[in-house]
């Protein structure tokens, strides 16, 4: 093996964008993403994409011991590869080829051990470690610009832990090893008749120690919405020692520690495994669509759907020009996909309750567009209409984002959470804001949309989508400035009208500023001050959620101008 070649035993993923490295998009996807670009005023004709020898790479500043060098890379593709996550940022600046840091070095450990002995060389020589999963942060989590403070830095790849070890069928629950990607632990859960049932939009791509570290939202709309209730026990190693909770279904007795790792984003240890409840696979499925005239109207009955106690596994709201993102609809009115799963029992009563609220509150169910099917798993039916078109789009839209992100055009998200009694208001001054920012940075009208992805008994998650041309000359760079503008003004927009800086996308870097000014002053010292009985030394992914205790990181992440 030549010192270029890659440590990964993973197929090879795209270091610029999302997914595989020999993905493609087919005709018909070319064309809407065609279509998307030069509605926004763009010419269509792509530039070359990056390579690996584009890029004037940075000597390594560290070397491991021979005991651990086996585990470690300094391959031009695994270090580029482990540069930063899939945020619109990440990608533009791969584009331009100007990432802000790459690692020096990324480590494979090959089990825990491995794990514990790379971070005793990194606190020993104040090597900072930035912990890896599938890469698929959105919000600078991933990324090794760790500050002046470190001799280096090593991104920390789990990807050979991904074993199910254990399944105990009789509770349900399985130890599961943090690498195993979303498609891994299914295939090894399938045997046993049994899944974990969480589908992030990342799925594919995306593992379940990041998950836990980022709190992921998955496939429930309702109920079950993040891995934290799927989670039994966890086992993180720390450079002060390894930290294991106990199995149980529900304890009283204090405050619970796996609550301290989940969402912890790598700044106390690496999440090396966990025990997680497990499902039946589901049998009976019953699904629908319906239109909303007004988009309010339609939260009024997607608010009844999550205080009626049916619990839909799915229950996704569009508005008008989401529909158009989307491809189920033409921006002429709101959509609701709405679906029932059971591995216990036949569905008709649940939907039948589900749709007479639907037309309680005025949607329109149009005969040909409903795919109803209360049948077994595996059949088609669940795949047609309006809720079949939104799967496919929600399953392909980080791939339509590649493109366009080269030629300039700013295509991202942002997401939170707020109470029912101040949504209206905020989905109206959230838009506002935004696109007067859009309008501020790009000299052109906003394209904002927005969808629910999940829903509490006592308010939604509103998820926004933007389209814009990043500025008149069409270059990355001018789009990358202008995201960061509008970036600015999301965080800002979302908590100053009531809402969470983040719902399901974690804070890392990006959502730093109002992460801080949503939580508590008092508990974000509380939460330092773990870290440093933790992490001493302040190496464990530097200038994510906060910074160690006497140490000022100074990173914003993407929003740092460059």
């Amino acid at each position: 093996m030549t010192a270029d070649a890659t440590l990964s035993r993973r197929p090879l993923r795209r270091f610029w964008g999302w997914g595989l490295a020999d993905a493609r998009l087919d005709a018909r996807e070319l064309a809407k993403v065609k279509a998307m670009v030069e509605a926004l005023d763009v010419p269509f004709a792509q530039p070359p994409v990056p390579q690996a020898h584009d890029f004037a790479l940075p000597a390594p500043r560290v070397t491991p011991p021979a005991s651990l060098a086996a585990m470690f890379s300094a391959a031009p593709l695994d270090r580029l590869n482990h540069a930063g996550g899939k945020s619109y940022a990440d990608l533009a600046r791969m584009w331009l080829r100007a990432p802000p840091a790459v690692p020096d070095r990324v480590a494979f450990p090959e089990d825990e051990r491995a794990v514990a002995d790379i971070l005793d060389w990194a606190q020993a020589n104040g090597v900072a470690v930035v912990p890896y999963g599938g890469g698929s942060s959105v919000c600078g989590g991933v990324e090794p610009d760790v500050g002046e403070g470190y001799a280096g830095a090593v991104s920390l790849d789990m990807e050979r832990l991904n074993r199910v070890l254990e399944v105990d069928a009789t509770s349900r629950a399985a130890r599961i090893q943090a690498g195993a990607l979303g498609p891994e632990l299914e295939a090894q859960l399938r045997p046993h008749g049994l899944t974990l049932r969480h589908f992030p939009q990342s799925f594919e791509f995306s593992t379940l120690g990041g998950w836990i570290a980022t709190r992921a939202g998955g496939h429930y709309a309702t109920l079950h919405t993040h891995i934290d209730d799927f989670v039994e026990a966890t086992r993180m190693v720390t450079p002060a020692g390894t930290i294991a909770t106990r199995r149980l279904p529900a304890s009283g007795a204090g405050p619970a520690p796996e609550r301290l790792v989940l969402g912890s984003e790598g700044t106390l240890g690496v999440v090396t495994e966990a025990w997680l409840r497990l499902q039946s696979r589901p049998r009976f499925r019953a699904s629908a669509s319906a239109r909303f005239a007004d988009f309010f109207a339609g939260a009024r009955c997607v608010r009844a759907l999550a205080q009626s106690g049916l619990h839909p596994a799915n229950c996704r709201l569009l508005d008008p020009l989401e529909t158009v993102f989307a491809g189920v609809g033409d921006g002429r009115a709101a959509i609701l996909v709405l679906g029932f799963e059971s591995a216990d029992h036949p569905l008709d009563a649940w939907i039948a309750r589900a749709l007479e609220l639907v037309r309680d509150h005025g949607g329109e169910l149009d005969a040909q567009a409903v795919a109803r099917s209360t049948g077994a798993e595996g059949g088609d039916e669940r795949r047609g209409g309006a809720a079949g078109a939104w799967r496919h789009a929600f399953l392909r839209m980080p791939y339509w984002r590649d493109p366009a992100v080269g030629l300039g055009v700013i295509m991202d998200t942002f997401e939170s959470a707020v109470t029912w009694d101040r949504f209206e208001a905020f989905y109206a001054n959230v838009k506002a804001d935004v696109g007067a920012a859009i309008a501020r940075a790009t000299g052109q009208e906003a394209l904002l949309s927005c969808r629910f992805t999940h829903l509490y008994p006592d308010g939604p998650a509103p998820y926004f989508t933007i389209a814009a041309r990043g500025a008149a000359d069409g270059s990355v760079a001018s789009a990358l400035a202008a995201w960061r503008e509008v970036k600015r003004a999301a965080n800002e927009a979302v908590i100053t009208h009531g809402g969470t800086v983040t719902h399901h996308h974690a804070v890392g870097r990006d959502h730093r500023g109002g992460y801080e000014r949503e939580a508590d002053p008092l508990f974000r010292r509380m939460l330092a001050a773990a870290k440093q009985v933790a992490d001493p030394r302040g190496i464990m992914n530097p200038g994510v959620l906060l910074d160690p205790v006497g140490r000022h990181v100074g990173i914003t992440g993407a929003l740092r101008e460059t």
